[in-house]
């Protein structure tokens, strides 16, 4: 049975990498169609140098690295070594060439015009000072190559208000702790491109798109996995009496019922791509 969320921090704490791993393989089905659509969208090719900021427990690096069928490299960036760990660990398994590095996106541990092409998949919301960070991804790129970003849409789609949503609606107050990260914040339209030309970027392009997103598995899996990951609403969950908590959980099964068959929760996912090229 669903219980009070355990009480924690943000990312890289050891009962969010506990969560990452027990859910991996789940949480990785449910994000390979987004995945998927965003090594396209990037089009890495083999002999390319590419740099994946953010990364977490290893997608999209893993999928760049396969991708470049052994021409070329991915360098993994997240500020989390345990994170990165699992990471390696998934790379080595598939004899992918893969090299982790521990470090911040605002102050990249490499040189000038280094990599071919650099990616962030839900990583570029969470920067503390985007164009500070986006300026110093350029430097690091070659001239002419592509960065490109996938952030997520509006708060008001499936995925999260048949959960966060539905706390949200009993307990009130702020959704979102004032000056933290926000999952959100490019979801409207032009507000990351805008950026990535106050950042110097040209030929910026944005899109958005809705793409599956499905959970492999019951209401209350995808429940307990998107309380035990999703930091930014960890001080909302927090301030649920707990005698609250019975009728939220009834609330959010009932809500998730609606998008389960088959063996699967289906939402879909609403998500903005944006990229830009280094000047040559």
């Amino acid at each position: 049975m669903t219980s009070k969320p355990e009480p924690g921090p943000a990312w890289g704490s050891q009962h969010r990498l506990a969560a990452s791993e027990k859910w991996l393989a789940k949480s990785a089905a449910m994000g390979r169609p987004v995945t998927d659509a965003f090594v396209e969208y990037a089009q890495p090719r083999p002999g390319m140098e590419v740099l994946d900021v953010a990364r977490g427990t290893g997608e999209p690096a893993i999928s760049l690295a396969a991708s470049l069928g052994g021409q070329g490299a991915v360098t993994a960036l997240d500020l989390s070594a345990e994170l990165l760990a699992v990471a390696e660990k998934r790379a080595r398994a598939r004899g992918l060439n893969l090299r982790t590095r521990r470090g911040d996106a605002h102050a990249l541990p490499f040189p000038d015009d280094q990599f071919d092409l650099a990616t962030s998949r839900f990583g570029v919301m969470y920067f503390a000072d985007v164009v500070a960070a986006l300026r110093e991804l350029r430097r690091v790129q070659r001239p002419g190559a592509r960065a490109c970003f996938l952030a997520w849409g509006s708060f008001d789609q499936p995925y999260w208000q048949s959960m966060m949503g539905v706390v949200y609606r009993h307990v009130g107050g702020t959704l979102l702790q004032s000056g933290e990260a926000d999952p959100f914040r490019f979801a409207q339209s032009g507000s990351l491109s805008a950026l990535l030309r106050d950042a110097g970027f040209n030929a910026v392009e944005e899109t958005s798109m809705t793409l599956p997103w499905a959970w492999p598995g019951s209401v209350e899996e995808v429940w307990d996995y998107a309380q035990a990951v999703s930091a930014p609403f960890r001080p909302m969950l927090e301030r649920v009496p707990a005698d609250r908590w019975p009728e939220i959980h009834a609330e959010v099964h009932r809500a998730l019922e609606k998008y389960s068959g088959g063996g699967k929760i289906t939402f879909g996912a609403s998500v903005v791509f944006a990229s830009g090229k280094k000047r040559n």
